[in-house]
């Protein structure tokens, strides 16, 4: 794959913050800063650079990190204009010159960082993508809280007066929360002890009622955003609305995924190299989009319920022909799914995930890291050569020294 160095002539790295960017122009072939500039975070400020990048003439990219966040304008008015956005990661500690740091000197990083790449991360795009972030983030934060709500209410249950805590006794937690909802603290004489813990339970009572009213609203609005979008995700077992809305959200569109191996990374469920030595092992990947790594857990979880997982014994078999016997004793034990609290099903459905990606690829050829994910992807992108994802270093949960592993 070519390094960013041989497709552009000039790289301009950006620094992002909320109220101000600031910009390296580059030249790719030499390295040298060709410019910089310190610019308004708003329309304004975004001409401003385009119009500094102009003034150097080739092919240009723009590098960047925070694409989703303080870059999220630029990334937009940039790509409105057709010009080529490279995403990075939080740049390593140790790269920085004697703990080194400002603005100008993180933006013309960014720029050295995305010349030395051969594996270039798209930002996230689409309008139904941001759709669903955005109700993913509000319904996640709205259950949160209701949870949060509900712990404060039975503590506050118990710690009661007893003729308050006596009209709860015996409930489960929804019982409580009816039994609190319609509780009248204005009709109360006892002293201010009483009334207190009725209004405060009262409240409470609402605020479960009001948050899990809102979570439900966002969760038929992500469900119409899906449908509309992609139907053909809600047809699979075990993927519901939100499962399909964290998968496209991470997707976000064709030309980002560049294959099973990159999508299994960026989930965090491809095993990573920890060999040493004689020793050649591997070890549980612990990185990548955890929304991600959830959604495909609940899937799995779903499947095993069914029954539509593959057993211990078949599941320990597919370890064998896979080469997951580099693992650690432990680990292959949880990929297996031998013993345990069930926790890892999601390590142990290895022989499903290679069933789903299609019936020519035997398992003994699969590389290992082809885990799950295959057959999801593949409907996600819609098995095109067009859905072909480019994940970054940061996004595929790499740790220092394993630049590379499980995108091939």
């Amino acid at each position: 794959m070519s390094m960013l160095a041989e497709l552009v002539e000039v790289v301009i790295g950006v620094d992002t913050h909320s109220q101000t960017h600031t910009a390296a122009v580059l030249d790719a072939r030499t390295g040298g800063v060709l410019a910089r500039a310190t610019v308004t975070a708003d329309p304004d400020g975004y001409a401003e650079l385009v119009a500094l990048a102009e003034q150097h003439s080739g092919l240009r990219a723009w590098a960047m990190a925070g694409a989703g966040g303080y870059g999220a304008g630029l990334a937009r008015h940039l790509a409105a204009g057709s010009e080529m956005v490279v995403e990075l990661d939080r740049p390593k500690r140790p790269a920085r010159r004697a703990g080194a740091k400002s603005d100008p000197i993180d933006a013309e990083r960014a720029a050295r960082d995305a010349l030395a790449r051969t594996r270039l991360a798209q930002p996230k795009t689409g309008a139904e993508r941001a759709a669903l972030q955005m109700r993913l983030t509000a319904r996640r934060a709205a259950v949160e809280a209701t949870s949060t709500s509900q712990r404060q209410l039975l503590a506050m249950v118990i710690t009661a007066p007893e003729q308050v805590r006596a009209r709860f006794r015996g409930q489960n937690t929804r019982a409580m929360i009816t039994t609190a909802a319609r509780l009248r603290p204005g009709a109360s004489t006892d002293d201010i002890e009483v009334i207190t813990a009725l209004t405060v339970l009262h409240d409470l009572a609402d605020r479960i009622r009001f948050l899990e009213a809102e979570a439900l609203g966002h969760e038929k609005a992500i469900r119409t955003i899906v449908r509309s979008w992609r139907s053909d995700l809600l047809e699979l077992t075990g993927v519901g609305p939100i499962v399909a809305a964290t998968v496209l959200t991470a997707w976000s569109h064709p030309g980002r995924c560049r294959n099973d191996a990159a999508f299994a990374m960026l989930a965090g469920t491809a095993p990573i190299p920890a060999s040493s030595g004689k020793t050649v092992r591997y070890r549980l990947n612990r990185s990548g989009d955890r929304q991600l790594n959830r959604a495909l857990h609940t899937v799995t979880l779903s499947r095993l319920h069914q029954g539509l997982c593959p057993s211990s014994d078949q599941r320990a078999q597919a370890v064998t022909q896979s080469g997951l016997l580099l693992l650690d004793p432990g680990e292959r034990r949880a990929f297996a799914g031998e013993g345990g609290d069930g926790r890892w099903p999601l390590r142990g459905v290895y022989a499903e995930g290679v069933a789903e990606v299609g019936e020519g690829d035997a398992l003994e050829q699969c590389d290992p890291r082809r885990v799950l994910v295959g057959g999801l992807l593949r409907v996600v992108a819609g098995d095109t050569p067009e859905g072909v994802l480019r994940v970054g270093e940061g996004e595929q949960g790499l740790g220092a020294g394993a630049e590379g592993v499980g995108v091939c």
